[in-house]
């Protein structure tokens, strides 16, 4: 452990006392205020919310009934400590070893110099490794579990084994020790005032701070390409953008985000923002804001998304541009609506929409990655009673889940920046987007979950009926643009993938690099992040398309522009906001999107 400078400070015990006076004076409120809380409200916590008791009494049983089996699994993670012990004991003594065991490519929690040059802390990281990959490999071989409890298995105990990991306390992780030694217990002071501020910030519940709340303002700096609110209906806000060409292509491009989130991730900062970058290429931009709903609007159905977004947005830009004709690009749960959309315009004979692009988007949900272990009849039943209470589904819990699926990166790094290490957090606008959350209306999140996670009825023709219209996805002959991201925790590619085997029009697919977010938002530059593959074929199986795919460096963005050229119905001279028959009524980025959770 590095010596402590002569020039750290000496406690003041005067000071220390009146911090720790405040500390306890507002923990205590903290608690008596959250008890005052429930009980006003009647409300009882559930002490399982996500119902995972009889999936682990499942598992247990069927790894119970072969105990040779448990043996053998103890013995193997003994012979492991043993192996970890040796090596460790050669090191100690002077000499090398290789590690027994190391933490996989990516690994960002033991990246500090101490977990590989110190023995014991090496020691300490080999031995959480083993048990860790032990825990995993016994789940995962543990036969006779349906696959839907398997996966919630693996899943929570993946959760567990995350948390417990050495550098998420003070004593065994070396950067904390070192840190509380230099501060003279500073951190951990500051950290339990950031703890005290988190929990005072979501009422009781445990509210991580990711970035620097303050240091960002949308259409302050963030959300501030040029532009103008055009429409607007009870869900949302139609913005047009302003062009920076002198010809733009005479069809105009819709872009629908998901309403799960906020579309300025299209739109962070101008060196990659999506929106400007598409404007910037001649396009007329048009993106629907979505309305941030409250208990008044709690019996929005999808098909009111369908027909207040996408459809009212087709018929607002004919007005705006005096063109019948457009293209579209669905991002998310934004393109699984548009899917639903093309289907419904297929079977009212209304061809408008001449080109989609879809940004990462499930249309088949049988194989739904980490997300379909929120989705079970006994969970779904617990979350529509909490929506129909309070008429939404509160965006946090939708935040809280997405976080879990990466709580690595999403959790923990945080717990241990802003409560072990006493920082505060640093100011990143992606972050600052990831915690503007939004709220979900009851009747419609719960159509999408049970119609669409829950019972898959999205690819099966006939089965869904929206605005009265039962709706076919294999009638859409759109031209389609597919994106997909390689590493994508919530629609995993292969799943995306399927679409490519339902439509019937076009389709190009492109899977790029990354995940959800980074794998989008990469834009083109001198040294781009990530490349993307493409085939000309479009075989039955995922894995088929990759085996058969060309890798290219740098962004994904100019292919798609090459696409959708040849979509865009020739040039024009560019339009204005507010030069056609829809008057301007706000400065872009509009109202809706400024609405946040507790408005």
């Amino acid at each position: 452990m590095q010596k402590l400078s002569e020039e750290h400070k000496q406690i003041d015990p005067v000071e220390f006392a009146a911090t720790m006076q405040d500390i306890a004076a507002r923990s205590q409120k903290l608690v008596a205020d959250f008890i005052d809380r429930q009980q006003e409200e009647g409300e009882i916590a559930d002490p399982d919310p996500m119902h995972v008791t009889d999936a682990f009494v499942a598992f247990t049983t069927q790894l119970m009934n072969n105990p040779a089996k448990i043996v053998q699994a103890q013995l193997d993670l003994w012979k492991g400590y043993m192996d970890i012990w040796n090596r460790s004991a050669q090191r100690w003594f002077g000499g090398d070893s290789e590690p027994a065991i190391e933490a996989e490519q990516g690994d960002r929690r033991f990246r500090d110099d101490a977990w590989q040059e110190n023995v014991v802390f090496d020691f300490i990281k080999q031995s959480y490794l083993l048990t860790s990959r032990w825990t995993h490999d016994l789940v995962s071989e543990t036969e006779g579990l349906d696959p839907k409890t398997k996966k919630k298995v693996d899943f929570y105990t993946r959760q567990f084994v995350d948390a417990m990991a050495p550098t998420n306390f003070l004593m065994t992780n070396p950067e904390v020790l070192r840190t509380t030694l230099e501060s003279r217990g500073d951190n951990l002071v500051h950290g339990l005032q950031n703890l005290l501020e988190d929990m005072e910030r979501g009422k009781g519940k445990l509210s991580i701070r990711m970035t620097d709340p303050d240091a960002f303002e949308v259409g302050g700096n963030i959300a501030t390409a040029p532009g103008k609110v055009v429409y607007q209906n009870d869900l949302m806000q139609l913005i047009q953008y302003a062009p920076t060409t002198e010809q733009v292509y005479r069809r105009p491009l819709l872009i629908v985000p998901p309403w799960i989130n906020k579309f300025y991730i299209l739109d962070l900062r101008e060196k990659n923002s999506f929106i400007r970058w598409a404007v910037s290429e001649g396009f007329t931009v048009f993106v629907v804001s979505w309305v941030n709903p409250d208990e008044h609007l709690s019996r929005k159905s999808f098909d009111d998304y369908m027909l207040e977004g996408p459809l009212a947005a087709l018929d607002a830009m004919e007005k705006a541009t005096g063109e019948k004709e457009a293209n579209v690009i669905g991002y998310c749960i934004g393109g699984t609506l548009m899917a639903s959309t093309l289907a419904y315009m297929a079977a009212k004979g209304d061809d408008r929409f001449k080109s989609v692009t879809f940004f990462t988007t499930m249309v088949d949900f049988e194989e739904a990655g980490e997300l379909g272990v929120f989705i079970d009849e006994a969970q779904l039943a617990s979350l529509e009673e909490k929506m129909n209470k309070r008429g939404y589904l509160d965006g946090a819990e939708m935040a809280n889940t997405f976080n879990m699926l990466r709580s690595n990166d999403l959790i923990w790094s945080f717990v241990v920046n802003n409560y072990l290490l006493g920082k505060d957090p640093f100011p990143f606008d992606l972050l600052y987007w990831n915690s503007d959350s939004t709220r979900m209306p009851a009747v419609m999140h719960s159509f999408y979950l049970r119609m669409m996670y829950q019972e898959n009825k999205l690819v099966q023709p006939g089965a869904l009926t929206l605005a009265g219209t039962p709706i076919d996805l294999t009638t859409i002959k759109t031209p389609a643009f597919i994106l997909s991201t390689k590493e994508d925790h919530i629609a995993p590619w292969k799943s995306t993938y399927k679409a490519t085997q339902i439509y019937s029009g076009p389709i190009k697919f492109c899977l790029a690099g990354s995940g959800h977010i980074a794998g989008v938002v990469n834009p083109p530059g001198d040294k781009p992040k990530y490349g993307f593959y493409t085939n000309s074929r479009r075989p039955k199986t995922a894995d088929k398309w990759l085996e058969g795919a060309a890798y290219h460096e740098g962004s994904w963005w100019p292919e798609w522009a090459k696409w959708m050229a040849k979509h865009g119905g020739g040039k024009v001279e560019a339009r204005i906001p507010g030069d056609h028959s829809l008057k301007v009524i706000e400065d872009a980025p509009g109202s809706y999107v400024k609405m946040k959770a507790k408005d």
